[in-house]
């Protein structure tokens, strides 16, 4: 091989480096970009939660949930009474406990992203926890895009969700199916 040819192999792999390391940091750049985006509208989609709550507005409860998580929720009426009758006192604030925890599958221009959040809620009386299940984007299936879970309980009471033998979110190492507003410990 001459020198020259050698040379050229040399800047060719060297260019190929150089292009690959761009894509993943544009790559990086960008999933930062989308993970900033999903938390703005997990804390926008709170904040229309927290609202409809202080109003007591069903609703405007009702507006916010997906189309397909109204159809499966036993009875999302009892279910915001009962919502309304649990948080007690008016917000004063709230933090991220954290994520949001992020499924997006695009597969062949068909997109559907899947948001799980957490937060912790203070009132003038009481602390809560609420985990948002939202579907922001469903290309395929309309009726899926709004929030499908809000399953709320007081701050003390947050380690029981994950505990399987309670059957909250788990029955064992089975992922039970929530819908609607959920208030496992009232």
């Amino acid at each position: 091989m001459t020198m020259r040819k050698f040379l050229a192999l040399i800047l060719s792999v060297f260019i190929l480096c150089c292009l690959s390391s761009c894509y993943s940091m544009r790559d990086a750049r960008l999933s930062m970009l989308n993970d900033s985006a999903d938390e703005e509208q997990a804390e926008e989609r709170l904040k229309q939660l927290i609202e409809a709550i202080g109003r007591q507005d069903k609703d405007a409860l009702r507006e916010i949930f997906s189309k397909n998580a109204l159809d499966e929720a036993e009875n999302f009426d009892d279910d915001a009474d009962d919502l309304f009758r649990f948080i007690h006192g008016s917000v004063e604030s709230w933090e991220k406990s954290s994520g949001p925890s992020v499924y997006e599958s695009i597969n062949y221009g068909h997109i559907t992203k899947n948001v799980s959040s957490y937060y912790y809620i203070k009132t003038t009386e009481k602390i809560y926890f609420f985990l948002m299940r939202d579907y922001p984007v469903d290309t395929d299936h309309p009726d899926n895009v709004g929030l499908y879970l809000l399953l709320a309980v007081r701050e003390e009471d947050e380690d029981k969700i994950y505990d399987g033998s309670q059957k909250i979110l788990n029955d064992g190492d089975q992922k039970l199916q929530r819908s609607g507003i959920y208030l496992p410990i009232k």
